[in-house]
C-alpha cells in the first residue's frame, strides 16, 4: 500500500469575474460577443470602471500549477494571506468544485470542515444528518450507530439532535459538523477556519480532539491565520501565495516565509492593496498611528498612551469594525471591536469616515506588532485585511514599573506584590 494519502499535481482552477455567465440563443451571438469583448474591456478602461489586470481579462487563477504530496498520518498547516488559494485547494480536495486543470488524488475516506453547514440537508433532523454523513464517507448503518452516541455527546446538542438543522445557530451546526467529521473515522480530515465560529470551550475541545487525530495516525490538512495553532497542530507547512506553492517544508519554515511577506505589505499603499476579502463597497484605506501626544508615528510605549485612526473611503449607518493585534510570530494578542460599547465611548464627525481606536495605557510588551482589520455594513463583509499596518513598542513603564522587552510574552499588566519582610 501506498505511503501517499494526498497527490496533487499540476494543479490550477480558473474563476470568471465580474460579470455572471451570459447565456446565448444563437452560435451568432456568441460569436459577436467574442468579437466584441476586448473592445468592451478596453472601453470600461478608459471609463475607470476596470480597476486591475484581472479585471481586464475577466478571470482570476485562485490556483495555478500546484503540487505536492502529503503521507498518510501527517498533519499539514495550509497558510497564506487572504485569497492566496487556501480553501479553494479545500474545495477542490473535498469535491465541492473541480479543479480547471490538473489533478488531486486521495486515498481514503475524506471528511471535512470547510463552512457552516456544508454537507448538511437542512430539512432533516441532526439525527438524520449524522447517518447521511456517514453514507457519504461509505461507512455502513451499524458502524454510524456504534459511534452515534459519542457523536452527540461530544457536540453538546442532546435535546436538539430530533430538529431540522434548518433552525441550528451557526454555532450549533459547527458543533455537530466538527464532531461528525472527527469520530467518523475518515483517513483524511480537511478543516478550515470554521472553528473560529463557537464558544472558547468548545474550541479547546475541538482542538484536543483534532490531535488525537492526528496522533491516531490520520492525516490532517488545517487552514488557519493562526499561525501559534498552526505550530501546534502541525509538523509540516506549506505556505500558499498568489495561488502558488511559496514554501512546503516544517511548519516554522512555512510561518517564517508566510511572516517576512506580511512584513513587505508594510511598503505598499494600503487603499491599492488586493490582498483582501468583503464585498468591497467600504474599504480601509490608511491608518495612522500615535502615541496620543500628537506625535505620529509607529513606535508607541509599553504602558503609554495610544492612538489609532482607521481612515474609511464610505461608511454606512450600521458600520462596524474589528481590529486584532498579532505579534511579531502572527499570534493574535488581542481584539476591540467598535461594536462592544463601553462608558467612555463616543461619537464625533472626525475628519470624514473613520474609526478611532484610544488606549491610556498600552498594555503590550516591546516589540513587533501588525494589525488585521475587519468591516462590516449593511449586514455584510465589506473589507478583511491582513497586516493593515505595523508598530512596534518599545520599553516604558506601567504605573511607574519598568517594562521591557521579552520575546517569549507580549501581553503586560497592572499588578503589585506583597513582598515578605526582611528578616
Amino acid at each position: 500500500m501506498s505511503n501517499i494519502a494526498i497527490q496533487v499535481d499540476q494543479l490550477s482552477k480558473e474563476y470568471r469575474i465580474g460579470s455572471g455567465q451570459k447565456n446565448y440563443d444563437t452560435l451568432g451571438e456568441q460569436v459577436t460577443d467574442l468579437i466584441k469583448s476586448p473592445f468592451r474591456r478596453a472601453g470600461n478602461l478608459l471609463r475607470g470602471q476596470a480597476t486591475g489586470a484581472a479585471e481586464l481579462d475577466e478571470t482570476i487563477w485562485a490556483l495555478k500549477d500546484i503540487s505536492f504530496s502529503i503521507k498518510r498520518g501527517e498533519a499539514v498547516g495550509i497558510i497564506g494571506r487572504n485569497g492566496a488559494g487556501k480553501s479553494t485547494l479545500l474545495k477542490i480536495l473535498s469535491r465541492i468544485t473541480d479543479p480547471s486543470s490538473g489533478q488531486a488524488i486521495i486515498h481514503g475516506r475524506v471528511g471535512s470542515l470547510l463552512e457552516v453547514g456544508t454537507g448538511f440537508h437542512p430539512e432533516l433532523t441532526g439525527r438524520e444528518n449524522v447517518f447521511l454523513n456517514g453514507a457519504i464517507l461509505g461507512m455502513r448503518k451499524h458502524e454510524i450507530a456504534r459511534k452515534f452516541d459519542e457523536i452527540v455527546a461530544f457536540a453538546e446538542i442532546e435535546q436538539f439532535i430530533d430538529t431540522p438543522v434548518k433552525h441550528y445557530s451557526s454555532g450549533m451546526y459547527v458543533r455537530l459538523a466538527f464532531s461528525v467529521a472527527a469520530h467518523l473515522e475518515p483517513e483524511v480530515l480537511l478543516v478550515d477556519e470554521v472553528l473560529a465560529v463557537g464558544d472558547l470551550a468548545f474550541q479547546r475541545k475541538c482542538l484536543g480532539k483534532m490531535d488525537d487525530v492526528t496522533h491516531e495516525g490520520r492525516t490532517v490538512l488545517f487552514v488557519s491565520h493562526n499561525m501559534a495553532l498552526i505550530q501546534t497542530l502541525c509538523q509540516r507547512g506549506v505556505f500558499l501565495q498568489d495561488g502558488q506553492v511559496a514554501a512546503d517544508g516544517t511548519v516554522n519554515e512555512a510561518v517564517d516565509a508566510y511572516l517576512k511577506t506580511l512584513e513587505q505589505t508594510e511598503a505598499q499603499d494600503l487603499a491599492q492593496r488586493t490582498d483582501r476579502q468583503g464585498k468591497g463597497e467600504i474599504k480601509l484605506v490608511k491608518v495612522d498611528i500615535s502615541n496620543g501626544r500628537n506625535k505620529n508615528g509607529a513606535t508607541l510605549v509599553a504602558g503609554g498612551p495610544a492612538r489609532f485612526v482607521f481612515h474609511l473611503n464610505d461608511l454606512t449607518p450600521d458600520a462596524a469594525m474589528v481590529i486584532t493585534f498579532a505579534n511579531h510570530l502572527g499570534q493574535r494578542v488581542a481584539v476591540f471591536k467598535s461594536y462592544v460599547t463601553g462608558p467612555e465611548d463616543s461619537f464625533a464627525p472626525g475628519e470624514g469616515p473613520q474609526f478611532i481606536c484610544e488606549f491610556d495605557e498600552l498594555l503590550l510588551r516591546p516589540g513587533r506588532y501588525f494589525i488585521n482589520v475587519f468591516v462590516r455594513g449593511r449586514g455584510e463583509r465589506q473589507d478583511s485585511i491582513e497586516a493593515a499596518s505595523f508598530f512596534d513598542v518599545e520599553d516604558g513603564h506601567l504605573q511607574g514599573r519598568p517594562i521591557h522587552f521579552n520575546r517569549n510574552v507580549s501581553v503586560i499588566m497592572p499588578h503589585r506584590w506583597t513582598l515578605p519582610l526582611k528578616l
